[in-house]
């Protein structure tokens, strides 16, 4: 039996006045709605969440017990209170918890009053390193997670509250605790062979288990039933060993069918009742990182020390070249994300062709839907835990909490075919964070999840030696991303961005009208990050030097975000581009980032808060095609009688569709929408996972008045789902 409850909640400024609170939620939301403010997205509301950092919040609900069994007993079962919390029933503390991702879960009968009840959840103020000044590094003492203290693309705003399910339960004489399913597939992948375990708990007689695992369609698989003595908890798991034959495998969407079977997990007492269930879906995959091509040969000479870290993707005995994304929470408030955000948001992902999203290590890891939704849609999730660009402690009580963070993610995302990599956290290895592979920390989380997910990748932090964080802007200095990413060697491409505005729509949502145009550093285009949030720079994210530099002054808001667009488009477009191209020694590329928690102004994300692509969704999904003939150009800006160049390519990530000779035609499009033909190609015949490099195009551009920009298309004969477009600048 399950209770929700009517929730309220007060703050610790009033702590007598309690109002109506939602959850799954976020105690600032409350207070916000009651109080009737303003859209805290506007401008810089935002700035009024500020003094709650420092307050304490206290959940309250009133409930009468239900009747049940002198064997049952009635729980507090909740899947993630954020942060640290105390648990109190009718006046007495229950229990006393530190950490967002590991359940709550605590036993009401010693405080339970047979009539009413009041149940109270103190959600204490947000924790902060002593003594260090506001920013990242004050979360840099505990399990959470950094980027509420402020980031480039994130506003300074802790959330706090209850964020993940949370009822009362009604536990039988016996109830399952964690659940395991490992198996290991046979080198032909012709059967597998499957091992399920079960921590039962409060059992004080003989209990069984039946498994029972369908096929997509439904048909029985297998059905087992095996006992559970008394004390096959934690410890000691009731185990069951099964052969599933010829089972069909999981696979990304680009390589093959996500294929899922059901499975169902029954506690039964010795009369048959049920006592406790679970149920869930699960995929027959094998996934490997192995050393990418020439990975070996760095570094040259002697002494050989640490080669490239292995970041190729073995799944199913396949390299696959992984594109994507980094994924961050999809709101400020992660209590507040609903499975129809995750479902639009992934959707989107699929659209722009990625097999592989990347949890970003300063973020909460997402609700179970978002990775039952990756199980169904066929993409991988590289999953890091939440430490992020601190240096953190060796210190027993960090550990003890890490430990316990670590250890419930894992047990709660092991069983998804999914979950691709385990990675410890972001740019923990880098000066600014000072940690390295002698850090307990990380030999801890290594260890948890060899533990507890032996056959899953792990990888102490990214980017490791070989891998590449950044660049993330179109031009630095002289240099643009054309020239940047060819002289580039990397076996993966982790990070890496292109600033670009919002839609208009998304700007005239939080920026007051009369400072949309002519755009300047007001407070509001500061607070949603245009203007100075990144590395010093006055101008990052907005890039307005660069945009004149390649267009000249824009004369609107629309045209000014029609530039942008064209400079995030194109330069991502070039980067996955060459990215690919520098298969098989690349293998991996990653936009950062794939979405954003609220609404920016400008950043490098290609989708808006909450799931509005930006211009540059579109090019990144041209990009990321599994196929496609491609162009390769040495600059972005091209001048009046000057010889184009650009050098042809067919970029391939599938199996088992060989291709005939392709004939490739490149057109120059003149700004009046004449096209001329200007180079052809005729390929060799395709193989799988394979590209092929073809020839230079050149030609000399003419005169074309009263314009900054010209389109050159690249065309497969009978194949226009395989066709290319690009926009570069022209100086007349």
């Amino acid at each position: 039996m399950r209770m929700n409850l009517d929730w309220e909640i007060s703050c610790g400024t009033a702590p007598d006045r309690f109002f109506p609170a939602r959850v799954p939620g976020a105690a600032q939301v409350d207070l916000a709605r009651a109080s009737g403010w303003d859209d805290w997205q506007f401008a810089d509301a935002y700035r009024r969440f500020s003094p709650l950092e420092d307050q304490d919040f206290m959940y309250r609900a009133h409930f009468r017990a239900p009747s049940r069994a002198s064997s049952e007993s009635l729980w507090l079962v909740s899947k993630g209170i954020d942060y640290q919390c105390e648990v109190y029933l009718n006046g007495r503390l229950l229990a006393v918890h530190e950490g967002s991702i590991s359940p709550v879960e605590v036993c009401l009968e010693p405080a339970l009053a047979e009539g009413d009840n009041v149940l109270e959840i103190k959600v204490l103020k947000a924790p902060k390193k002593p003594g260090v000044p506001e920013g990242r590094e004050q979360a840099s003492h505990c399990c959470k997670p950094p980027v509420s203290y402020g980031w480039d693309w994130h506003p300074r705003l802790i959330p706090s509250g209850i964020w993940d399910d949370t009822a009362l339960v009604v536990r039988k004489a016996a109830w399952l605790g964690d659940v395991a399913l490992r198996y290991t597939l046979a080198p032909d992948y012709s059967r597998a062979d499957l091992r399920v375990s079960a921590a039962v708990c409060g059992a004080k007689d003989d209990v069984f288990l039946t498994f029972s695992l369908l096929d997509a369609a439904g048909r029985s698989v297998l059905q087992n039933t095996f006992p559970a003595a008394p004390g096959a908890g934690v410890d000691a798991p009731a185990t069951l060993s099964a052969i599933v034959a010829d089972p069909r495998l999981w696979w990304t969407w680009d390589q093959g069918d996500p294929y899922l079977y059901s499975y169902e997990l029954v506690l039964q007492d010795a009369s048959g009742a049920i006592l406790d269930r679970r149920a869930g879906r699960i995929g027959f995959r094998r996934i490997r990182l192995v050393m990418n091509d020439g990975a070996w040969e760095r570094p040259e000479g002697s002494p050989k020390s640490r080669s490239d870290a292995p970041a190729q993707i073995e799944l199913n005995g396949r390299r696959i070249f992984a594109r994507g994304g980094n994924w961050v929470a999809p709101e400020v408030f992660p209590g507040t994300i609903q499975p129809a955000r995750y479902r639009e948001l992934l959707d989107l992902a699929l659209g722009a062709g990625f097999n592989l999203l990347r949890c970003w290590g300063g973020c909460l890891p997402g609700k179970d839907a978002f990775y039952e939704l990756c199980d169904e849609k066929g993409i991988l999730v590289w999953q890091e835990f939440p430490l992020a660009c601190n240096r953190y402690p060796d210190d027993e009580a960090y550990l003890r909490v890490l430990r316990q963070e670590a250890g419930a993610l894992v047990a709660r995302l092991r069983n998804h075919p999914c979950l691709g990599i385990w990675c410890g956290g972001n740019e923990l290895f880098n000066a600014w964070s000072g940690m390295d592979d002698q850090s307990l920390a990380l030999r801890l989380l290594g260890a948890v999840c060899f533990e507890m997910d032996p056959h899953t990748p792990f990888l102490a932090t990214s980017p490791l030696v070989g891998m590449a964080h950044g660049n993330y802007l179109f031009r630095d200095g002289d240099r643009e991303i054309y020239q940047w990413m060819p002289e580039s060697r990397f076996t993966a491409y982790v990070e890496f961005g292109v600033p670009g505005l919002a839609p208009r729509q998304v700007l005239e949502e939080i920026i007051p009208g009369d400072e949309l145009f002519p755009v300047r550093p007001t407070a509001a285009w500061k607070a949603h990050h245009a203007f100075g949030a990144w590395d010093d720079k006055p101008h990052t994210w907005l890039d307005e030097e660069t945009l004149r530099h390649y267009f000249g002054p824009a004369g609107s808001l629309d045209e000014l975000i029609a530039q942008s667009a064209i400079l995030q488009g194109e330069g991502y477009k070039a980067i996955y581009e060459e990215a690919r191209r520098q298969k098989p020694h690349c293998s991996m590329a990653l936009c950062w980032m794939f979405n954003e928690p609220w609404p920016t102004a400008a950043n490098n994300s290609i989708v808006s808060w909450p799931a509005r692509p930006k211009a540059a969704w579109s090019d990144v999904a041209a990009a990321c095609r599994p196929r496609l003939a491609s162009a390769a150009f040495p600059k972005f800006q091209w001048a009046r009688g000057e010889t184009l160049t650009l050098r042809l390519w067919w970029l391939d990530d599938t199996f088992g569709h060989p291709e005939g000779p392709l004939d490739v035609r490149v057109r120059l499009v003149a700004p009046d929408g004449v096209r001329t033909e200007i180079g052809s190609w005729k390929t060799l015949p395709t193989r799988d996972n394979t590209n092929l490099p073809g020839p230079e195009i050149r030609t000399v551009l003419p005169a074309w008045p009263g314009t900054n920009c010209f389109r050159v298309e690249v065309c497969v004969a009978g194949h226009p789902e395989w066709d290319s477009a690009y926009t570069l600048a022209y100086r007349p």
